[in-house]
């Protein structure tokens, strides 16, 4: 194995496993972390490319979406049966809790969070969610999520479409199902795989793909990049293990064990542009936190949490239970991570546009695949 082509693909495709047989495994424990620093200069370069921030502004980002992660769970149980969902506001930095009575608003603002009234809790939103998720979509339907700060269920459609017979009676009966508000998207989304190039992360049959997170025992990708018992072959070509789970459409998880001289890290590698992220857990930033993605094709971007729990209507069948984020991406890139700060958020499914027009990209969140095949996540 020829030690600088191992080097330099090792330390900038987004794997988070290595075939570095030569050096031999190192353990993560073999010597104490040095403290890290609020975040690398990297990721505020992502950052303040991708939604266009002054440094400082990125970082008063990072440290008000950390907060709210911390909190929103508290200021979900003070608001009860009342809680109508909850987001990120950019603009106070504050964690905004939607509620449907006044008197529990008053006990959300005393955890510290901002309180809106609404019309709809979060459990009847979602209901109708459900009921339109059990309708059969046509291709001119892009997506459909909760949105609490409007308290309605979006339904987007694809623009040049949304005149089509089919597309207007699917609306016609999802106005039944709830509240519903319809929108319009520019281009129906798509799965992120591609076909065999050189030098990127993993392959399965003519499929490349991207490492999401380490698992202790594997690594979990996206469910479309290969079917259970599928063989998957690193970088170099050579043999990493065979996919162990795998479910798509419906969901788009999979996980993938690790062998023949391979083995897991809890890190995210940023292609040599990016320094090397840690992943020290899995807690879940809010609607409107920023976020960051990194796959074998595009590198690193990053952008915003648009929507949670949104259905995605592929080609090849919906998904549900997804994240929309305003993050770009492109071929090759499925199954690449997400994260937000240390923290893993989920892996790449698919989108639509491109890293150079823009557009926008849904992962299946990761908390959801480890609970499903009983993972752990490889954590520094």
């Amino acid at each position: 194995m020829r030690h600088a082509t191992l080097l330099r693909t090792g330390l900038s495709a987004l794997l988070v496993l290595g075939a570095w047989t030569a050096a031999g495994p190192v353990s993560a424990s073999a010597a104490p972390a040095p403290a890290e620093p609020a975040a690398s200069a990297a990721l505020l370069s992502a950052m303040q490319r991708d939604l266009g921030l002054t440094e400082k502004q990125a970082l008063t980002r990072l440290a008000d979406e950390k907060a709210a992660t911390t909190l929103e769970k508290k200021a979900q149980r003070a608001a009860g049966s009342a809680f109508g969902g909850s987001w990120l506001d950019a603009k106070t930095g504050k964690l905004t809790i939607a509620v449907t009575t006044a008197e529990k608003a008053e006990a959300v603002r005393a955890t510290g969070a901002d309180t809106r009234l609404v019309e709809h809790s979060a459990k009847s939103l979602d209901a109708a969610k459900a009921r339109i998720d059990a309708l059969k979509a046509p291709s001119g339907v892009s997506s459909w999520h909760v949105d609490p700060a409007t308290s309605r269920v979006v339904v987007n459609v694809v623009a040049a479409e949304q005149t089509d017979n089919d597309v207007r009676a699917f609306v016609a009966k999802a106005r039944k199902a709830g509240p519903v508000t319809v929108k319009t998207t520019a281009q129906a989304p798509q799965t992120f795989a591609a076909g065999t190039v050189g030098g990127d992360p993993y392959y399965t049959g003519n499929v490349r793909c991207s490492i999401g997170f380490s698992v202790h025992g594997g690594f979990v990708t996206a469910g479309h990049c290969g079917g259970t018992g599928q063989q998957v072959r690193g970088w170099d070509n050579s043999y990493i293990g065979n996919f162990q789970g795998s479910s798509f459409p419906g969901d788009d998880y999979a996980w993938v064990n690790v062998g023949s001289g391979w083995w897991t890290v809890p890190v995210v590698l940023g292609w040599g542009t990016v320094p090397d992220q840690l992943v020290r857990g899995s807690n879940e930033a809010p609607i409107g936190a920023s976020i960051c993605r990194s796959g074998s094709t595009t590198r690193w971007h990053c952008g915003r949490v648009l929507a949670k729990n949104e259905t995605v209507n592929y080609s090849q069948g919906a998904v549900h239970q997804m994240t929309k984020t305003s993050v770009c991406a492109q071929g090759g890139d499925s199954g690449g991570s997400f994260i937000s700060g240390d923290q893993a958020q989920g892996v790449t499914s698919g989108g639509w546009g491109n890293c150079t027009s823009g557009g926008e990209t849904w992962y299946q969140p990761i908390n959801e695949i480890l609970n499903r095949y009983g993972l752990t996540l490889h954590t520094a």
